[in-house]
């Protein structure tokens, strides 16, 4: 019971800061005319804002580790909740920018998801199946009596998925790369790369459904036993 609670704190947690964190971008993409965020140069320079932005994912990226290694007790069930929080918090983000913004229309448009170390760009149905198969997996891990880790066989398709997710999410920036970093600014994808990120999200997934998998089998049998 402990954990479901601690489950549904970080799920607060996570988003009360989704919606500061669509707050911000609301702000943001009024004063700079983004709105739609499907435009060229995705941050223009305005007053320092760049900078300011590029703190700023960090910051948050470090206040959703930092959630996870408070809920947690050991090393496991921190890396859980922060996983669990990400993907609450990334799914609660676009819910929150439909009434604040009317964007987005629809789960196949276009996202600006990180300016650092280049510009993410994606359809936001790419992120938000990241963000759900993170939450389910970090749940899982938090429900299971004992961590269930991933053996070497599904840990190293994981880190491939991983490699390969992130490159369907970059690939357009760094086609450009050598161009300088205004020709990364100003890159503006045309189509996304579905075969790079759905054979990495189905790799991503293999140490996770191993997770849920054991979770459930181990709580299955202690259920019996009990």
């Amino acid at each position: 019971m402990q954990k479901v609670v601690r489950l549904l704190v970080v799920a607060v947690f996570a988003a009360a800061m989704a919606w500061v964190e669509a707050a911000v971008v609301l702000y943001l993409r009024v004063l700079i005319d983004r709105i739609q965020p499907y435009q060229p140069d995705p941050l223009p320079s305005f007053g320092g804002l760049g900078q300011a932005e590029l703190v700023r994912e960090g910051a948050t990226l470090l206040m959703l580790l930092a959630v996870g290694c408070l809920a947690g007790d050991r090393a496991w069930t921190r890396i859980a909740f922060a996983a669990f929080a990400f993907g609450v918090w990334d799914i609660c983000y676009y819910l929150f920018l439909i009434p604040l913004t009317g964007w987005p229309a629809s789960l196949l448009d276009w996202d600006i998801l990180f300016l650092f170390p280049v510009p993410w760009w994606g359809p936001v149905i790419a992120p938000v199946g990241v963000a759900l198969l993170l939450a389910a997996g970090g749940a899982a891990l938090v429900l299971s009596s004992r961590p269930v880790q991933p053996d070497r066989w599904t840990a190293a398709p994981g880190a491939a998925g991983i490699a390969l997710t992130l490159y369907a999410f970059m690939a357009d920036a760094l086609r450009v790369a050598g161009q300088g970093t205004e020709a990364m600014r100003q890159v503006l994808p045309a189509a996304f790369p579905w075969g790079f990120f759905l054979a990495g999200f189905g790799l991503m997934a293999v140490p996770i459904v191993q997770v849920i998998v054991g979770a459930v089998r181990r709580a299955g049998r202690e259920a019996i036993q009990s």
